[in-house]
């Protein structure tokens, strides 16, 4: 876990508003011959995450590193009903008006449970989730993703951020999110695949293993 301090919290706020200018900037294109072409997409963006500081844990103080304390479901269902795409940054603020960097696997899980989502999708530099022997899972269960968290945690510097996501997905699926899917952010069309194709193009973890999609 990082520990931010005064000088990096700076960096952080401007990498994530800059990244956030760019997406908008993005979602705003409506060239012509291009599928974006008339769209009219909004975008909102506020202090929806509210964080408080992580502490001390272990003797290190962790500073401007924090965790979500809550979610306003109320304000971002809210901008959905309008509409919008609510565009969340790995930035909370606390009730004294404090910031703090978060982990964005925290950030995107508290959403998805406050919100009662019917899905969470992950991404990952692989294709999907990854066993223990290097070949991709296609389908599980909330139950095989603990097993596989479990197995790989004994070498956790080689498995470090899948990790990451398996934890995600865990809580996510014990806390009433259905369905979760981990495609690969490196292909353009993975996302569309998994969605829309029969065979998928990454991993779906159900939470009720007869939900599974067999391959």
């Amino acid at each position: 876990m990082r520990v931010t301090d005064a000088e990096t919290l700076v960096a952080v706020k401007d990498a994530t508003g800059s990244l956030r200018l760019h997406i908008e900037a993005l979602l705003t294109m409506g060239l012509l011959n291009s599928p974006m072409h008339g769209s009219k997409i909004r975008v909102s963006t506020g202090n929806f995450i509210i964080a408080k500081p992580i502490g001390v844990k272990d003797g290190v103080d962790f500073k401007y590193t924090g965790c979500v304390r809550r979610v306003d479901e109320y304000g971002i269902n809210t901008q959905l009903g309008f509409g919008s795409i609510v565009l969340l940054s790995p930035i909370g603020y606390s009730t004294t008006g404090e910031v703090f960097n978060l982990a964005l696997e925290d950030v995107a899980t508290q959403t998805a449970i406050a919100l009662n989502a019917d899905k969470l999708i992950t991404f990952s530099k692989d294709e999907g989730l990854i066993d223990s022997t290097g070949e991709l899972v296609r389908s599980c269960s909330i139950r095989t993703v603990k097993v596989l968290a479990s197995e790989q945690i004994h070498e956790q510097e080689k498995y470090l951020d899948q990790l990451l996501l398996l934890n995600a997905i865990i809580k996510a699926g014990e806390n009433g999110v259905e369905r979760c899917h981990c495609v690969s952010y490196q292909s353009d069309t993975a996302l569309l695949e998994e969605l829309f194709t029969p065979d998928g193009a990454g991993t779906l973890i159900a939470k009720d293993h007869r939900e599974q999609m067999s391959t």
